[in-house]
């Protein structure tokens, strides 16, 4: 490291869990951020700050106005503008160590493979189920870890899915195997949430791609965290693995 970068990441040298080779891997490191928004915002930051490397930003949409009361990594006058391209110049203005790559795209089963072969990790805020299910399906093929984020009103959840790194582990689809009916899934558009819980999640997102990429604490794989804002709670409950996924059932049976 530099003397700049020494300074700069000083707070994590002293620990003794991450200290100057920590560093280095974070620096090396290739992280892809699906969804710029609610979750996104922080959580991009954070991973920016940390010196992740290489930050990939997937998002097809603008800022519009009624996204500032969250996705705070952009401004009023950012209003228009493409969010890969926003959250780019802020990353610049936070961290020169930090190279961002675009994607200003909407993932797909077409595309989502190749885009998700050039990372070490995978971590999603997407506000559908058939964006997950895309994610989840590429992760699977390529071996990557999928950290998946949600949030609504004033709740959030977060979950790391790994299934093929030891008997037992789920996938995204373990754990959702079909999408619930539309009149029963939490639409932040349409029931609203509070700032500060994407917030939150965004910053415990984080926490977990950097445990991924450092290799140290105890992982969240296999487990799903639930925060409730209201009774500032949180609360982790175990998630099985389905044999029969159709997703990822073929690992276990192989």
């Amino acid at each position: 490291m530099t003397p700049e970068q020494r300074e700069r990441y000083l707070r994590h040298v002293l620990l003794k869990e991450v200290g100057g080779q920590g560093q280095q891997k974070l620096l090396a490191a290739r992280a892809l951020v699906v969804g710029a928004g609610g979750i996104g915002a922080p959580l991009i930051q954070y991973l920016a700050a940390a010196g992740v490397g290489t930050v990939g930003i997937a998002d097809d949409d603008a800022v519009a106005l009624s996204n500032l009361q969250r996705q705070v990594i952009y401004g009023t006058g950012d209003i228009g503008a493409a969010k890969t391209a926003r959250a780019r110049a802020a990353v610049a203005r936070l961290n020169p160590d930090v190279t961002v790559v675009e994607h200003p795209v909407r993932l797909d089963d077409a595309n989502a493979r190749a885009v998700v072969a050039g990372y070490d990790v995978i971590v999603e805020g997407v506000d559908n189920f058939e964006g997950r299910y895309v994610l989840n399906r590429a992760c699977i093929a390529a071996r990557k870890p999928l950290v998946s984020a949600a949030v609504g009103r004033f709740e959030g959840q977060l979950a790391l899915f790994k299934p093929w790194a030891e008997p037992g582990l789920p996938c995204y689809r373990c754990f959702a195997p079909e999408a619930p009916p539309r009149d029963e899934q939490i639409n932040c558009a349409e029931e609203g949430v509070l700032g500060p819980v994407a917030g939150v999640m965004g910053a415990l997102a984080a926490m977990e791609v950097l445990k991924e990429i450092l290799g140290i604490g105890e992982t969240l794989a296999g487990r799903l965290l639930i925060y409730r804002g209201l009774e500032t709670a949180t609360r982790t409950v175990k998630l099985p693995a389905d044999p029969e996924c159709p997703d990822c059932g073929g690992i276990r049976r192989g």
